[in-house]
């Protein structure tokens, strides 16, 4: 099987493999070509495709070529018009003999692209797709355009020192994140975050998808918001065993291991090794979490908790004995993140369009037609993958989105207290990448007006304890009457400090994050929060509260969660009121 055919199964996904396009390549045992070589030519092809899917149809290689599928067709004929090397298959191979035959027309058609959309030569359409402002039939928003590459550096592997010296070497560095920002994607020019370690920015369209030091999982493409719950949980040397409930696709997992083992390397340890247990109850996305995990080199430190749901999980239990410090990233509307740069795109060719379709369409315009408007006349296939597995999970709003929210802060809630009971627990960061009340300071007001949290200890970590990068983080947590659900019983200033004390990213900012909420806890033993009343919470709190005296969940409670926590569309979202009717039977 050739290089073609084995990118176009990989593509079109003939094996029903998970996960992204990396791992669909570098996990495939049967492969004749070399991994590294798949990867570059379906990258190359992708960044050419909404060009190359014109030329395609206007050629109309699919009519005459019926043997070759529209992704087959656009990857020989990326090779035969822009590879050095030209198409990589022996002389007498059927795939260069059908597309050879239609050389002269491919690269006519070609030609009157690049002259049409103003490229003087092939160089410069070259500079204009790796630049991204060529090309793509989506227009880019203002927000893609402010977003950097963020960077972390896999410290388990490797040094930022090493980086710079190798992956970075000849880059320069500003102290200006909007330079990076605005900066092409040719421009070697980086930015070293100011708020996390180990954290960099390189130009929005930079590609390292083909960087040695990115497949070797030395250098990890994470946001820095991403890198905030990690680094403000801050565990240390003797904070003992960490839990990270909601675990895939594991960035935040990687991270937390990095911090771990770096500490653990210049402190003196009393012989006992901490561990990450790391639970992810999808199975597929536990594998794609044992993949991250591997590549980064953490599974030496982190337990992965495969098929086993955080929520079932006793606090009890003598193998939870250690757990002092717990991550809590739990499933969200998504409504932060911004358009990734690293999700691959393919415009692919229909078969039923020619030169006919498009000539006829270009003449019924008077006007003079702007250079990508022929490539948004037609309805247009697309082909979407993650490049990698850092993906974050998030669940759709579509539908009613009251609703929705309701049933995922419920969720979340429920996350938050059943976390709080295991017994040694002294830290806890809780997450979301959504701009929502809702599902942010909403879920940490109604905890810490829960009877756990005033029973145990908890309370806010306020600016002043957290790290020092992020108490000079200035974003904090904003006020929406009438969501908590309840009359709390707080003085403005309690409020505030509570605010205060939570930390929020906007998207489309000078900041160059996506949107994020994380909010830290600790305990304090010997001192019981103030300032907080339970007699006014919401029902959903007051049933999370029911449910959390903990006797495990029956199997309809479990499958009743994982509604709550990937709800399908509106109609699965349960009337809260139903709810509170099935529990007082349940107790009847």
């Amino acid at each position: 099987m050739s290089l073609y055919y084995e990118a176009a199964a990989v593509l079109a996904n003939s094996d029903n493999a998970g996960g992204s396009l990396k791992s669909r390549i570098y996990n495939k045992e049967d492969l004749k070509s070399s991994p590294a070589q798949l990867f570059a030519v379906v990258i190359e092809a992708s960044k050419w495709s909404s060009v190359l899917k014109e030329v395609i149809e206007r050629s109309e290689l699919l009519k005459e070529e019926r043997k070759l599928t529209p992704i087959l067709a656009l990857l020989l004929t990326h090779d035969l018009i822009l590879s050095k090397s030209g198409v990589a298959a022996p002389a007498n191979h059927a795939l260069k003999l059908a597309i050879n035959r239609h050389k002269a027309r491919l690269s006519a058609e070609f030609t009157k692209l690049r002259i049409r959309d103003g490229h003087g030569t092939l160089q410069a359409f070259r500079d204009a797709i790796n630049d991204g402002i060529a090309g793509e039939v989506e227009t880019a928003s203002h927000n893609a355009t402010l977003h950097p590459r963020w960077i972390r550096v896999n410290t388990i592997k490797t040094t930022v020192a090493e980086q710079l010296a190798t992956t970075f070497a000849g880059y320069g560095m500003t102290d200006d994140l909007r330079a990076v920002q605005n900066a092409s994607a040719r421009s070697k020019i980086y930015y070293v975050d100011t708020h996390i370690p180990n954290v960099l920015a390189l130009p929005p369209k930079a590609d390292l998808s083909k960087c040695p030091a990115y497949i070797d999982g030395q250098i990890i493409f994470q946001d820095k918001a991403s890198c905030f719950p990690a680094y403000l949980l801050d565990v240390q040397p003797e904070d003992g065993d960490v839990i990270d409930g909601c675990a895939a696709p594991g960035n935040k997992t990687t991270h937390l291991a990095a911090i771990i083992l770096e500490r653990m390397s210049r402190d003196v340890q009393d012989g006992r090794k901490q561990r990450i247990m790391a639970f992810e109850k999808d199975k597929i996305r536990a594998g794609t979490l044992r993949k991250m995990v591997k590549l980064a080199s953490a599974d030496q430190i982190v337990s992965i908790r495969g098929g086993q749901d955080f929520l079932v999980a006793n606090p009890d239990s003598e193998e939870f004995k250690n757990v002092e410090a717990l991550l809590l990233d739990p499933s969200c509307s998504g409504s932060g993140i911004v358009g990734r740069d690293d999700v691959l795109k393919i415009y692919l060719p229909d078969p039923q369009l020619g030169a006919t379709n498009n000539s006829n369409a270009g003449r019924s315009k008077k006007r003079k037609r702007r250079p990508q408007e022929s490539r948004t006349s037609q309805p247009i296939s697309t082909l979407k993958m993650e490049l990698d597995d850092t993906a974050t999970e998030e669940t759709s709003t579509d539908g009613n989105l009251t609703e929705r929210l309701a049933a995922l802060s419920t969720f979340q809630l429920r996350i938050l207290l059943h976390a709080m009971r295991f017994p040694k627990a002294r830290k806890i960061t809780y997450s979301t990448c959504s701009v929502y009340f809702e599902e942010n300071e909403s879920v940490v007001f109604q905890a810490l007006a829960s009877s756990v949290a005033k029973e145990r200890g908890w309370r806010i970590m306020k600016r002043k304890e957290q790290v020092d990068g992020l108490r000079k983080w200035n974003t904090r947590g904003a006020w929406e009457n009438n969501k908590v659900g309840g009359a709390l019983d707080l003085t403005v200033e309690e409020r505030e400090a509570i605010l205060d004390a939570c930390i929020r990213c906007k998207k489309g900012t000078d900041d160059g994050t996506m949107g994020f909420f994380v909010a830290a806890f600790i305990r304090d033993d010997s001192t019981t929060p103030d300032g907080l009343e339970t007699e006014n919470l919401t029902p959903e709190t007051e049933a999370v509260e029911e449910e959390e005296g903990w006797n495990g969940f029956s199997d309809d409670e479990g499958k009743s969660v994982g509604r709550l926590e990937a709800p399908k569309s509106s109609e699965d979202v349960s009337d809260p009121s139903k709810n509170k009717k099935k529990r007082k039977r349940r107790k009847k």
